[in-house]
């Protein structure tokens, strides 16, 4: 048994009843026996793009892809099942796209899921901050968790959406323009934390503050999930830098934090600063984040952060396709692939795993591809083997562009993870980080979701592979078939909200705001009460004010 959470890693039993991991079991129950085998609870993945009209989306602008990044919503659940995942959270959606998000996660069998809803670019969001109303977008922030039928925040480039939909910013919101239009000099990248906004004083850094303290004091599961500003430009990592700085002890999880770990100046001149970024996390103990691992072969990216998107394409050359949210967010897609032969691909390779190998403590560092960004979630296991094995991924690096090791400090890492160090990362983290009591681990309470690897020599074959994988404490999976295609739980918050004459006149005051800027009816825009099958309500922990 290895289960990081409670400290145990030895030669036990496992007792499930209903559901549920029990203390003890009466002597004529049932014995599926283990012995010899390696049981870990079921995986978490806290950062995926699986469902919803941005994935909808990119299967039309990729037929080519077919399946290899953008599986079917059958075969999602399926094949992170076969891996021994069990719970899955569904990283962005556009509160206007919950209703079709919520559909596809129900169409996603086995595991159980949630989604995170984009509030950093919303522009009802952001006109409570303008006007210096806190207590608003607090309230704000509650009514749309509830109408999305939601668990979590995320901000995708705060503010950087908007300012670029706009035309605040050249260069994907990485350059000021003057009055003209033209790009004004370059600035140094940490100043996007100050760059003008939509509205006067509507900051990145006034956005993200506001953002995480809005969640913290509505004591959400999950801190507030951030994708920074200046995501993939070179230099970026200035930008992460000041980020974390700026956040001063307000909780967030700052994810795929490998696109936001760049020095240099230009595609060219790409180099790593993961060791900086690893060292100020290692020295501060607030702050989380997962890594958006690189894996070399075909990826599709998705993102709200379209203006990363659109230079994406500038660079490429790919094909692209921009959707415009309304006033909540937007959404760009371009097909990518990352070859071992290409310096940028080969370099953002190397820093995903500095940020792996260099944060010291695995509870502050999840493992993620941001699927299909970063390439296909179905690359765990493959990364896993590079984190437990030194030889095997230097004999990638060895391989790899002839300049990369110049560009990077990864062969100076000698660090190999244990498989207590693999289950943090895969599940005890993730499920703490998540605010998930009954996840990520073996002890009694949890959920009966657990995984039977064969211990091997080579980690890429182990966790591929499941000798079984157990559900609600029915057997779902063994050794890659499906046994049956049972239907997982959809989790959500549900925050405190205004009460009284308050939540009238709130709600009136939304109602006003979507008559004057929605396309959508104001009645037909949250989730109806049944519309979510199995859904679950996770305990929201207010902050006394």
């Amino acid at each position: 048994m290895i289960d990081p959470r409670n400290r145990r890693s030895e030669v036990g039993d496992v007792c499930l009843r209903d559901g549920r991991v029990v203390d003890a079991l009466p002597a004529a129950a049932p014995v599926l026996e283990a012995r010899h085998l390696v049981v870990m609870p079921g995986g978490v993945d806290l950062h995926t793009h699986v469902a919803g009209p941005s994935v909808a989306a990119a299967r039309l602008l990729c037929p080519e892809d077919g399946g290899r990044t953008l599986p079917t919503l059958a075969e999602t659940g399926r094949l992170y099942a076969r891996m021994g995942y069990t719970t899955i959270v569904e990283a962005a959606v556009a509160p206007l796209g919950a209703r079709a998000a919520h559909a596809d996660l129900d169409a996603i069998p086995i595991v159980d899921k949630a989604l995170l809803v984009l509030l950093g670019n919303n522009e009802i969001a952001l006109g409570f901050l303008a006007e210096g109303r806190p207590d608003a977008l607090r309230e704000y922030v509650a009514w749309v968790l509830e109408a999305a039928r939601a668990f979590g925040v995320k901000a995708a480039s705060p503010g950087g959406v908007e300012a670029w939909k706009c035309g605040l910013h050249d260069r994907g919101g990485t350059q000021p323009a003057d009055a003209s239009g033209a790009a004004a000099p370059a600035a140094p990248l940490e100043t996007i934390l100050d760059a003008p906004g939509p509205a006067p004083g509507l900051t990145p850094r006034r956005i993200v503050q506001a953002l995480a303290g809005a969640v913290r004091d509505l004591g959400l599961p999950h801190p507030l999930h951030l994708h920074m500003n200046g995501l993939g430009v070179p230099g970026n990592a200035a930008v992460a830098l000041a980020t974390f700085e700026a956040l001063a002890g307000l909780p967030a999880h700052v994810t795929h934090l490998q696109y936001h770990a760049y020095g240099g100046r230009t595609p060219a001149g790409l180099r790593s600063r993961a060791a900086e970024i690893t060292a100020w996390i290692n020295a501060h103990p607030g702050l989380t984040c997962d890594a958006g691992q690189v894996v070399f072969g075909p990826a599709t990216t998705i993102s709200a952060d379209a203006a990363a998107q659109h230079r994406l394409h500038r660079a490429t050359g790919r094909k692209w396709l921009n959707l415009d949210i309304e006033v909540e967010s937007g959404c760009g897609i371009v097909p990518h692939a990352y070859r071992e032969s290409h310096l940028v691909s080969a370099v953002q390779w190397a820093i995903g795993l500095e940020i792996l190998l260099g944060i010291e403590d695995p509870w502050r560092v999840v493992l993620t591809t941001d699927h299909p960004n970063g390439g296909p979630f179905t690359s765990y296991p493959h990364i896993i083997r590079l984190l437990m094995d030194k030889p095997f991924r230097d004999g990638i690096l060895a391989r790899s562009h002839a300049r990369l090791k110049e560009r990077t400090g990864l062969q100076g890492l000698s660090r190999q993870y244990s498989l207590e160090e693999i289950a943090v990362i895969t599940r005890a983290a993730p499920a703490r980080l998540l605010g998930l009591e009954s996840k990520g681990h073996l002890g009694p309470g949890a959920d009966a979701d657990l995984v039977l690897y064969d211990p091997s020599a080579d980690p890429e074959r182990m966790f591929a592979n499941p000798i079984a994988v157990i559900k609600d404490g029915e057997p779902v999976a063994r050794e890659g078939e499906i046994l049956r295609e049972t239907p997982g739980r959809t989790l959500r918050a549900a925050p405190p909200r205004a009460g009284g004459r308050a939540r009238t006149a709130f709600e009136k005051e939304i109602r006003d705001q979507f008559e004057a800027y929605y396309t959508v009816p104001f009645e037909d825009y949250p989730v109806p009460e049944g519309a979510v099958r199995r859904e679950q309500v996770v305990a929201a922990r207010p902050v006394a004010r």
